[in-house]
């Protein structure tokens, strides 16, 4: 579903921060609960090449019904199974419902009898007036209702009780399968029908989208915005009439020539279910808009065009609009017979009628609009004149402690949240302005389970970079304390989807999407349609190595010399060195070489508490003999410290909880710079090995400012920054799937595992591109051997 709650515009803002404290974002919920449906055994089509593991045994429609054919017997659906928990999940039914096949409840029952329109849909009991008015709409345009209902079935070849409907969820088609149990009573569908008896297409289209929701009553309190978009892949916005844009005929004249689909309804009257109005409107009705037009007019007087619509009630009925430009009114007889004979005007009782634009603002309470993507429109709309929508994409995720910042309200965190930086160039054919339809879908991270997903609250900002090139990537902290939002969402709201449209000068923007409050998880798809082509990319780092902070290469303010290079005083290094290597013979053996298990003992001692008294010793005190419950491993140890660690910051001591490095970090230590793959070190190379741990180290203890032991996971990206890793929200986010805890916290070890490996990778990837192309090449066998081995 989508929410709209204003017209946007260009709030003026500039960059200088006037209003930037006044920046706050308001909660707000919706009355009737909506959930995320589940997607648990239903296929995705065209899975293989959507990035999606395939998730176990599916629901394929084909191999069903080659299944049932092979057996003879007819299809029984065991997800939506013919009883009350398919048509209830808070009450049981008022009745007795009996579930029948076509056969059983018709003679001769056939999808489509003399093809489809939107006068085949009939109401039944269930309050989803809602859905009709988006199946109406959906008939009126062939392309799109046959992606929705395959072709390939019927009641005649190959039936087998089975079949099946294509829905759009969150950014992906998928397969429902149902069997055609339907509910009847006293022999009669009780929910949606068609008008023709033995007419079945809307009934089972109707199951299917249950099904996809989880029962019959779980399509109570939608929305035609919500359909149509499942229908469509569209992207919906609704408009409250007292809150419309000046420009609306025209918003409705642009979306119209788009192919979009229009949907309207009057506020319900709370003591009447859907009463008649005296202008015979239906309150609490879903409408569907059909035509919008100027229409050429002549009167005794004057000449012109007048703005009309032509609308449909869902029910067919007689119960049409009876004021001016309705069926026979006498307005019509201003309009040129060539005008009637192009708008196919007809004055049936079939619920079909035409009202001014003046009267439907007056009347109406809620417009729909869906947007259809450009790929929506076939070769024949576009040579009938039809235009397309521009549109971008993007898929993101907010993680816990890494990307789920929270509103502008948390200013703190708010810059952590995904950023897209979206370019417009070319302002509207008929404006100095550009429109853009920003939409914010959340997604079922459930998907594989069975129970549907609470609605996060979710919203957007959207900010103006003046000179983007002088910015961050992403934006920081300061950019938002200073810099007010340019545009934004109607409210934070806890419904699938938040829509808005705005007009925007050309220029660079950048679009915060996020949940209302901070450490909210959940996946989004952020979609931008707009008039003219727009350019958009994620306002992010690119992946690789950056600098070292100088806190960790100059953490006490070494002395500079005349060049202003760091002089760091190490005395003694040469004879310390030829010390260290003595001790590092008697450990290593004649090899002088150490495997895993010897470089654990070797760090786990030096990560414990004691290391900071043991690292104050210099050479000189150092014993020429070890006795007592001394060791080889800590005289060298003494000795590596003395040598390499002879600062405060880096002689505190980690927290490691008394468990010591895992033996996966171990073996990936020795692996990251075991160049042979004999799987030990030498003496120089774990000089090295200790000169990165010791770097890692201090950027460990310069964000643990409470000594916990732990990172907090939005620190992470700044660590890993401190540490000479640039990073992109999309690899921070799998970095704390892999090694964060259920809080977003980062353990030490898993910290220090977490930098192994991504030194190791990008030490791999530099060696195949020594030209800095961004990419490499490897054999299967390479990959394999480098992956396994790192």
């Amino acid at each position: 579903m989508s929410y709209y709650g204003g017209y946007g515009g260009y709030g003026g803002y500039g960059g200088d921060g006037s209003g930037a404290e006044e920046d706050v974002f308001v909660k707000t919920a919706v009355e009737i609960k909506r959930f995320l449906p589940s997607l648990f055994n239903i296929k995705v089509l065209g899975e293989k090449g959507s990035g999606l593991r395939p998730r176990g045994a599916v629901q394929d429609f084909n191999t069903l019904r080659r299944e049932c054919l092979a057996t003879g017997r007819l299809f029984e659906d065991p997800e939506f199974p013919a009883n009350d928990s398919s048509l209830y999940f808070s009450r049981r039914p008022d009745r007795y419902i009996e579930w029948k096949r076509p056969m059983e409840i018709a003679d001769n029952p056939q999808l489509f009898v003399e093809g489809f329109s939107r006068f085949d849909v009939q109401q039944g009991e269930l309050g989803d007036c809602w859905l009709l008015a988006a199946v109406a709409n959906l008939t009126m345009h062939p392309n799109l209702f046959f992606q929705v209902m395959p072709e390939d079935q019927s009641f005649d070849e190959n039936y087998a009780g089975i079949f099946h409907f294509r829905f759009w969820q969150y950014g992906r088609w998928i397969d429902v399968v149902i069997d055609d149990r339907l509910p009847t009573c006293r022999g009669e569908l009780v929910y949606l029908h068609s008008a023709e008896n033995n007419e079945f297409w809307s009934a089972l289209l109707e199951k299917a989208y249950a099904k996809l929701h989880g029962s019959y009553e779980a399509l109570k309190g939608g929305t035609t915005c919500e359909a149509m978009e499942d229908f469509t892949g569209g992207v919906t916005e609704m408009y409250q009439m007292d809150q419309t844009p000046p420009n609306l005929f025209n918003i409705l004249l642009k979306a119209f020539e788009r192919n979009s689909l229009l949907g309207c309804s009057i506020e319900p009257d709370p003591n009447i279910v859907e009463a008649e109005t005296p202008q015979g409107l239906i309150r609490g009705h879903a409408y569907s808009i059909t035509l919008v037009k100027h229409v050429e007019i002549e009167t005794p007087n004057q000449r012109g065009t007048i703005p009309l619509l032509r609308l449909r009630n869902p029910w067919g009925n007689e119960a049409e609009w009876n004021g001016p430009w309705s069926d026979q009114s006498p307005e019509w007889r201003f309009i040129p017979d060539h005008e009637k004979e192009e708008l196919g005007l007809t004055f049936d009782m079939d619920g079909e009628f035409w009202m001014s634009f003046h009267d439907f603002t007056r009347h109406f309470t809620q417009l729909e609009i869906c947007n259809l993507n450009p790929d929506s429109l076939t070769t024949d709309d576009i040579s009938a004149g039809k235009k397309r929508w521009e549109m971008s994409v993007f898929e993101g995720e907010w993680v816990r402690g890494v990307t789920a910042g929270g509103c502008r309200n948390f200013l703190e965190t708010f810059w952590h949240n995904p950023q897209y930086r979206i370019t417009l160039e070319y302002p509207d054919d008929d404006d100095d302005k550009c429109t853009v339809i920003i939409a914010l879908m959340q997604k079922n991270r459930r998907a594989q389970r069975r129970m549907g997903a609470d609605c996060l609250t979710i919203g957007f900002a959207i900010y103006h970079l003046d000179y983007p090139e002088r910015l961050p990537k992403p934006l920081d902290m300061n950019f938002f304390k200073y810099n007010a939002s340019v545009g934004r969402s109607p409210a934070f709201i806890n419904l699938r989807e938040v829509t808005c449209r705005f007009k925007l000068p050309p220029g660079i923007y950048c679009i915060v999407p996020s949940t209302f409050d901070p450490n909210e998880e959940g996946e989004f798809l952020l979609r931008i349609f707009s008039e003219n082509k727009n350019n958009m990319e994620e306002n992010d780092e690119e992946v690789g190595i950056g600098e070292v902070d100088d806190r960790i290469i100059n953490p006490t303010g070494d002395k500079n010399d005349q060049n202003g290079d760091n002089v760091r005083e190490e005395p003694e290094q040469d004879r310390n060195n030829e010390k260290v290597r003595e001790f590092f013979k008697k450990l290593a053996g004649d090899d002088m070489e150490v495997d895993w298990t010897e470089l654990k003992d070797i760090l786990d001692f030096a990560m414990r508490k004691e290391l900071p008294q043991l690292a104050h010793h210099s050479e000189a005190h150092a014993p020429e003999t070890v006795e007592g419950n001394s060791s080889f491993v800590d005289t060298l140890i003494s000795l590596l410290c003395g040598i390499v660690c002879n600062n405060e910051q880096y002689n505190k001591p980690v927290e490691t909880h008394d468990q010591g490095f895992s033996k996966d970090i171990c073996r990936s230590m020795v692996a990251m710079l075991d160049a042979d793959h004999s799987g030990k070190l030498g003496f120089e190379e774990f000089k090295m090995l200790w000169n990165d741990i010791r770097k890692w180290r201090a950027v460990f203890k310069l964000y643990d400012r409470d000594e916990s032991g732990f990172l907090n996971a939005f620190e992470l990206r700044q660590a890993l920054n401190s540490a000479g890793y640039r990073l992109n929200n999309h690899i921070l986010n799998i970095l704390v799937h892999r090694y964060g805890t259920k809080d977003g916290r980062i353990t030490f070890d898993d910290y220090i595992m977490c930098a192994v490996k991504l030194k190791t990778m990008i030490d791999i990837f530099r060696e195949r591109d020594p030209d800095q192309t961004h990419t490499a090449t490897f054999t299967m066998e390479e990959w394999i051997e480098k992956t396994l081995y790192s």
